[in-house]
Order: structure tokens, then sequence, then C-alpha cells
């Protein structure tokens, strides 16, 4: 099979690996929101296909026999395109959906809607923030400025976030729980803002929120489109391979 992988995750990443040497020929695609990307050893192309069409067209050119929606639980809108272009094409889509994180005994969470509504959670007194949620959402951010945020990236973020007090810490993950704990005790951390992304790969800062006793603010998923999923990158090797 032709099979094309909208990726940027590590389940991307990780069936990228199960699918090598099985004969199928694989096409990993990258939004290219990240400008050093990791390395993948199959054919990778990087950007956007022009929505639903411009993807039912690359489908149908290159040939395309499935699609595997691998994005983030947060890339709703390419999810969206992606159900659209398998109608569209006629190629069958599947999708990683991994489970969102739940709340434990102990967490203290504040649920938000949006990155947009979390910035309200913080409240009107100043406050030392750690902001979790992605470098092209900090700018909303901008709207509380009396907040001391900390933002850890693989890239800048200044231009992205004007506000007076901003600490950067260039970084790349993963960090475990006893990292990220001697991280927010170190940084005087008052409240974490996080997406509710799932997965073990970054749950460490939310086990030390909750050690530590730090507030979450946590923002929901958004609704994805319902198509054929499973759980984690091993599932989808299965349904591909045809062994389960």
């Amino acid at each position: 099979m032709r099979i094309l992988i909208l990726g940027g995750t590590g389940e991307a990443s990780a069936l990228v690996r199960g699918l090598a040497g099985s004969g199928h020929a694989v096409t990993l695609s990258l939004a290219g929101r990240t400008a050093t990307p990791k390395r993948e050893a199959v054919p990778t192309r990087v950007g956007g296909f022009g929505g639903p069409e411009g993807l039912a067209r690359y489908l149908a050119e290159s040939g395309i026999d499935r699609l595997v929606d691998a994005t983030h639980p947060f890339a709703a809108r390419i999810s969206r395109n992606a159900a659209a272009a398998s109608r569209l094409a006629g190629v069958p889509l599947l999708a990683i959906r991994r489970p969102p994180w739940e709340r434990q005994a102990g967490d203290d969470w504040r649920e938000a809607a949006s990155v947009a509504e979390s910035v309200a959670c913080l409240g009107e007194a100043p406050v030392r923030a750690f902001l979790t949620v992605g470098r092209l959402e900090l700018a909303a951010f901008e709207a509380a400025p009396q907040h001391d945020y900390v933002v850890r990236a693989i890239e800048p973020v200044a231009e992205v976030l004007r506000v007076p007090h901003l600490t950067a810490i260039a970084a790349r993950g993963p960090f475990d729980a006893a990292a990220e704990a001697a991280f927010l005790r170190g940084s005087g951390i008052d409240v974490l803002v996080s997406k509710n992304s799932g997965g073990d790969a970054t749950y460490g800062k939310i086990a030390a929120a909750r050690e530590l006793g730090i507030p979450v603010v946590m923002v929901r998923r958004p609704d994805k489109p319902e198509v054929p999923a499973v759980e984690n990158a091993e599932s989808a090797l299965r349904v591909l391979l045809g062994t389960t």
C-alpha cells in the first residue's frame, strides 16, 4: 500500500518505525510549525495541502491507498480536513486518538474550554505561570500582562508573546516527573497552564504539579470528527498490517 501519515507526534514516529521493512510505501506529512523537526526514515513533506480539496487531490494524484491521521489531539482543523478529504477521494482513513488525561486524587484542576479562556482562569492578581500550550497560542496571554510567565520551548517565543515579564527557556523534552518537580519548585511556579494532550511524554509536569500542590489550568480538547480510530501506534500498526 501507499500510506500517507499526517504526523508531528510520537505516535506518528512510532508508526513510521513500525512500518519500516513492511513493504509499504510510507510518506510522512508535517504541518511545518517546527523549524527543526525530528528526522524520520521515510520521505517527508512539510506544509499544508490547501484544505480538504487540496488534500483529496494529493491523495488521488499520489495514488494513496490509506490515510492515517496521527496529528496532535488539538490539531482539530487538520483532523476535519483529513476526514473530509477521505470522503472526497474515497481513501480509507484511520485516526490515532490517544486518551486524554484523567483527574487523579490530589489534582487541583481548573478546566478551560480554550486557551483564551485559560487566560481568564489565572485571575486578576499577578501570578507566576508556567505556560505549556504551544508556541502558536501564546499570544492569547498578552491579554493579561500583569502575570509573570515562564515558557519552555524549542524555538524563540519573545516575538509571539510580548509581555513585560517573560522567562523563556530553550529545551527539548521529554521531562520526567522528578525533573518537572525540580523545575517547578526551582522556578517558583504558582500555576501550570496545560492542554489536555494525553499520553506519557508530557505527563511528568501534571504529576509534578500534583506532588507540589500546584494548581493546573487544564484546556479541554476540541471536538474531532467521528472516524475509525485507535488509541496508539501499536494498534494502528496491527490494523494497517491486517493482523487484527
